[in-house]
């Protein structure tokens, strides 16, 4: 039992002659969980005496103890943890239940000796630990020539979230994270919970761009999945990178493709905070630049909504200069994105957004700051550190052990604190629609700001969101501005009607495809209309608030239930 044997057998007294029993072998082999040999000669580790000083513990229990001492947690709550954990599921049964100090002391030590450099030189030390931990590894290319560096890794545990929560739900891209702090930038790949917390499920080491080695690094990820599960497939995939190639996602997911706008809004408004330094020109600026997204339908129009920001905000020298430099290049891409593909709401760009920031608080306060360009630093940072966080709040959420510890950076989102403001603390003016405001929470006597109200692009002046974040004023203002249908549709409705609109001025020439396609119009326009007279009539039950404001828009982020 110490060793973690699983022979066992069944013993059986003969009523007629008890001196006799008989044993029925359950198994006879004496084999571990894995299969290998735990004691006798055809162990190699119990040569001699060794078996009595050295048993060792399942790798299931020595990757949960080593997240727990990289999340934080104490020995001495280890062990207690255990105990309280053995008692409660009857008492002692194999090796695993046997968990000493020592187990854990010695693991705590392998923490601190372990360095992350393997090699004196960055890209051999990669290689050797890609060699070490093969099975975490779903695509490695060695920078070689003009071969640049990609290495995809997935643990175990991000192999089974992305089973469970990505099957019929969003995968979503965070491109380009460290692009001028690391020295290879990471993307990564990520599910939401039932909760609307995105939990990273593949990580992305590449020295070039992200999005010219996707066709190399997507298809073995999605092969490692299938084997697992041939029948996975997700409902959409968010993309936050126009330049990546959509045709291979859609190729390897076989899902619809979403562009998420998530970080072309921050990095606006991240702009904007720097180098303007009036609120009120910030606001009016970031509200004018909304607005050329919105002139989508041709190109002309974007070139003289281009054309007539820089003329008004010709003074402000500092933010024309990085508009010019970062943004004006990449415009034509981003229209012709959003011309293309539907636009993803809200709800993801929180969920995002918190990913983005406990990823970077991760690497802000990591205490090897002198190796950060390197990447096997980064490697290891992902594979111990922030993976570790991640399955912790996990194990917290499913057991309620440890809630005393549960990190803060993974509470609510903005969206998930939104639902929670009633809908009477949101104030709107009939007679003056560009301004809502929103009573705090935390003290009644104040009231926040809310300028442009509705939109993607709308403007807070509460701590959260003069930092440059989504807060959660903004978006409740948006679904009530949606729900009463007192706000301008959305970027992705305007984008979703001028595509109806085309299709309408210029019908395909395919007799077949038009039928298709009038067929599938007529069809909705009877749902719409039939659940509108339902809802009339008091025969359709009303939606939570935080179903039916998912609905109205053409293109929604799906949740997650566990």
């Amino acid at each position: 039992m110490m060793r973690g044997c699983q022979c066992h057998f069944t013993v059986k007294r003969l009523y007629t002659r008890p001196l006799i029993a008989l044993l029925v072998y359950n198994l006879r082999n004496h084999v571990d969980k894995s299969g290998s040999p735990c004691h006798g000669i055809l162990d190699q580790d119990a040569i001699g005496t060794r078996a009595m000083y050295a048993p060792r513990i399942s790798e299931e229990l020595r990757q949960k103890v080593m997240a727990m001492l990289y999340a934080g947690v104490s020995l001495d709550s280890i062990v207690q943890h255990h105990m309280e954990f053995v008692h409660k599921n009857g008492g002692p049964n194999n090796r695993d239940d046997f968990l000493t100090r020592n187990d854990v002391r010695n693991m705590e030590r392998l923490i601190h000796s372990s360095s992350h450099q393997l090699h004196l030189v960055d890209e051999s030390s990669v290689a050797i630990w890609s060699q070490r931990h093969s099975k975490h590894v779903f695509f490695f290319q060695e920078a070689s020539g003009a071969e640049p560096l990609i290495l995809g890794l997935q643990t175990d545990w991000q192999m089974q979230q992305m089973l469970h929560l990505g099957q019929n739900g969003c995968i979503a891209s965070h491109s380009a994270f460290g692009l001028k702090k690391l020295k290879s930038p990471l993307c990564s790949l990520l599910v939401f919970d039932s909760s609307q917390n995105a939990i990273p499920v593949a990580w992305v080491i590449s020295s070039c761009d992200a999005s010219e080695g996707i066709h190399k690094w997507m298809g073995p990820l999605m092969e490692r999945i299938r084997a697992k599960d041939n029948r996975w497939r997700p409902s959409a995939f968010l993309l936050d990178d126009p330049s990546f190639n959509t045709s291979v996602i859609r190729e390897v997911f076989q899902c619809r493709v979403l562009l998420n706008l998530w970080h072309v809004r921050r990095s606006w408004i991240k702009g904007l905070m720097k180098r303007c330094l009036n609120f009120d020109v910030q606001r009016e600026m970031f509200k004018q630049l909304g607005r050329i997204l919105y002139c989508t339908k041709t190109g002309s129009g974007v070139r003289d909504a281009v054309e007539e920001f820089m003329q008004i905000f010709v003074d402000h020298c500092s933010f024309m200069d990085y508009f010019k430099s970062h943004c004006l290049a990449k415009l034509d891409l981003l229209v012709k994105a959003i011309n293309t593909l539907p636009v993803a709401s809200q709800e993801s760009h929180a969920a995002i957004e918190s990913y983005h920031l406990r990823l970077n608080s991760n690497f802000v306060n990591a205490c090897h700051s002198d190796s950060r360009p390197r990447n096997d630093w980064l490697i290891h940072i992902l594979t111990t550190e922030v993976h570790s966080l991640y399955w912790f709040d996990q194990y917290i959420t499913e057991t309620g052990f440890f809630e005393d510890l549960k990190d803060l950076s993974l509470s609510p989102n903005s969206w998930s604190r939104a639902l929670l403001i009633p809908d009477t603390d949101v104030l709107l003016d009939a007679l003056n629609p560009d301004i809502a405001k929103v009573i705090s929470q935390t003290d009644r006597k104040l009231a926040y700001t809310l300028w442009n109200p509705g939109s993607e692009f709308s403007f807070c002046d509460c701590p959260w969101a003069r930092r440059g974040n989504v807060c959660k004023h903004a978006i409740k203002v948006s679904l009530i501005c949606k729900h009463r249908q007192i706000a301008s549709p959305s970027l992705n409705a305007q984008v979703y009607r001028q595509t109806l609109l085309a299709l309408l001025q210029n019908p395909p020439d395919d007799p077949l495809v038009l039928e298709h396609a009038i067929a599938h119009a007529t069809r909705l326009q009877q749902e719409i209309k039939g659940l509108k007279d339902l809802s009339n009539s008091g025969l359709l039950p009303p939606l939570q608030s935080d179903r039916s404001v998912r609905q109205d828009d053409s293109f929604v982020f799906y949740p997650r239930t566990q």
